[in-house]
């Protein structure tokens, strides 16, 4: 199916957030979307898709001018889309989640009406899944599982359909190296039949191993169109705007003391499987430990339960000193409880957390007011029941510049940013303030080239100002990058820490259950 977008603008408000765009995406082609956040890139295929409508400009298939008022309509016309953020039920099945829309129904003769028929649906699932590699269980609740498996879910979800053009938007943001490949695979595969593929990334490395054209936005315009084989410094020069350091100077560490130490951290799911088993880990001040691993091995329920999210055994300390309350269980074992997670921020922790959405804004909250969530009653900015407004805004505004959150005022719900630029007001908050520990989980997730540069700037800066930080990532150029020491998480057990710098090989094999040992004799072999 051949894709043709001719003068697309979309405006909210005063902010024109696509500005004119014309593309054409041939079948059987793999056509990347650069930008930076908050270029415009969703915007655009949100109205593709029918989640949006045009102020101007016309999409045509095949020669034919269509206007989608609903998905429902863009589906219809064999449009499929992956969404950067999940468009999943949690309370449904894999099955049922994957169904919706377009449910198989069967007739129940002494009713005289149609029922979802579960097994059929089940049945889509099993079979997308063993043809593109996936493993997914249809009888899963969505809401139980990791967020590279939910990933999986809305790949499936689109691909169980005939598509002709299918959208991917910042699909591997969740992915794991092993995955990300996987996903490229099935993506030349689906336009080797014919499919035109809409591929909208930040990673560089994946444009290059995949694309067939390449178009880049730029506040909301198309600054260009290039054929591979590209220089990816050149990318992200035209991306940003000016020149980019793809790689982070980090220099030299010089650790000092032990500033977090987790001793026997133990989590127990409440299915009763041991989703974090004995972690031992200590990271001193001046130094970045990063634990990598498969999305889905414990690492999001280790940084919940160091920041008192969840009830764990084990010991948390900051300093020598324990960062969350105590208490005991009926045989004796000891478990952590925060007494508020402010508590544990207060005592100088901070908290990057993975669902920027989730866990680390209010949606309907300004800008200004999530920018100092657990501040609002500290000065300046607030004293018993005094509240500053004022001293609120103008942090905001200083924030904002700092860290290039791209909004149109500071008093706007920060459910109305891209994500990327949710992600940054979060990074703001974090990261303004004195810390003798940061955790940071998928820091730079769903973040632009420019913006991962600074990140990346800012979380060595925090590590050289004596700082202890904990970075979780999925992203194995992410750890590599700013590493001094690699532990390595699979099936909620830590299978050896390294020295930064560690091959991808040997941690791979980590990964996938070696010890550190072990994974070095066969890399060697």
């Amino acid at each position: 199916m051949r894709l043709e977008l001719h003068g697309i603008t979309k405006r909210f408000g005063a902010l024109t957030a696509n500005d004119g765009i014309d593309l054409t995406v041939e079948p059987g082609e793999v056509h990347c979307l650069l930008g930076e956040n908050g270029a415009g890139k969703s915007t655009l295929m949100n109205v593709l898709f029918g989640l949006l409508r045009p102020d101007e400009g016309r999409i045509v298939l095949n020669g034919v001018e269509r206007r989608f008022t609903s998905p429902r309509d863009a589906m219809r016309s064999g449009i499929g889309m992956v969404h950067q953020h999940f468009m999943l039920v949690p309370v449904f099945t894999v099955a049922e989640n994957v169904a919706l829309g377009d449910e198989p129904v069967r007739r129940v003769r002494a009713l005289s009406v149609g029922v979802l028929d579960r097994d059929a649906a089940a049945a889509r699932v099993r079979e997308v899944s063993a043809r593109f590699g996936f493993d997914l269980d249809p009888d899963a609740v969505v809401g139980d599982l990791p967020v590279g498996v939910q990933q999986r879910v809305e790949i499936v979800k689109a691909l169980v359909h005939e598509v002709g053009v299918l959208i991917l938007d910042e699909p591997t943001a969740v992915l794991t190296p092993q995955e990300t490949d996987e996903l490229l695979r099935i993506m030349r595969d689906l336009a080797a039949a014919g499919t035109a593929v809409v591929f909208i990334t930040h990673k560089l490395r994946e444009v290059a191993a995949v694309a067939d054209r390449i178009t880049v936005l730029r506040r909301g315009r198309v600054v260009g169109t290039v054929l591979p084989p590209v220089d990816t410094t050149e990318l992200a020069t035209l991306m940003v705007g000016r020149e980019v350091v793809l790689t982070v100077d980090k220099g030299t560490s010089t650790p000092g003391s032990e500033r977090l130490r987790l001793t026997g951290l133990r989590v127990v799911d409440d299915r009763g499987a041991v989703v974090v088993d004995g972690v031992d880990l200590a990271v001193r001040g001046g130094e970045i430990l990063a634990v990598a691993g498969v999305q889905g091995n414990g690492q999001t329920e280790l940084t919940q339960a160091l920041l008192g999210l969840l009830p764990a055994e084990g010991s948390v300390q900051v300093d020598g000193s324990a960062v969350v309350g105590r208490r005991w269980d009926q045989d004796g074992r000891e478990y952590l409880v925060a007494p508020s997670v402010r508590d544990v921020l207060r005592a100088g922790v901070g908290y990057i957390p993975e669902d920027r959405s989730a866990d680390g804004i209010i949606g309907s909250f300004s800008v200004a007011e999530n920018l100092v969530l657990d501040l609002h009653d500290t000065k300046p900015f607030g004293s018993g029941l005094v509240y500053r407004p004022g001293e609120v805004r103008r942090n905001a505004e200083h924030r904002v510049e700092e860290f290039d959150i791209r909004t149109i005022g500071v008093d706007l719900p920060a459910s109305s940013l891209s994500g990327g630029n949710q992600q940054k007001v979060v990074l703001a908050r974090e990261l303004s303030r004195p810390l003798k520990v940061l955790v940071a989980s998928q820091p730079t997730r769903g973040l632009d080239v420019g913006s991962i540069e600074f990140v990346h700037r800012r979380i060595v800066r925090e590590r050289d100002q004596g700082a202890a930080v904990l970075i979780v990532s999925t992203e194995l150029d992410e750890v590599l990058a700013l590493a001094d020491r690699i532990a390595v998480m699979c099936g909620g057990r830590i299978m050896g820490v390294v020295p930064g710098g560690t091959s991808r090989e040997v941690l791979g094999l980590m990964m996938a259950g070696l010890d550190a040992e072990s994974a070095a004799a066969r890399a060697a072999a």
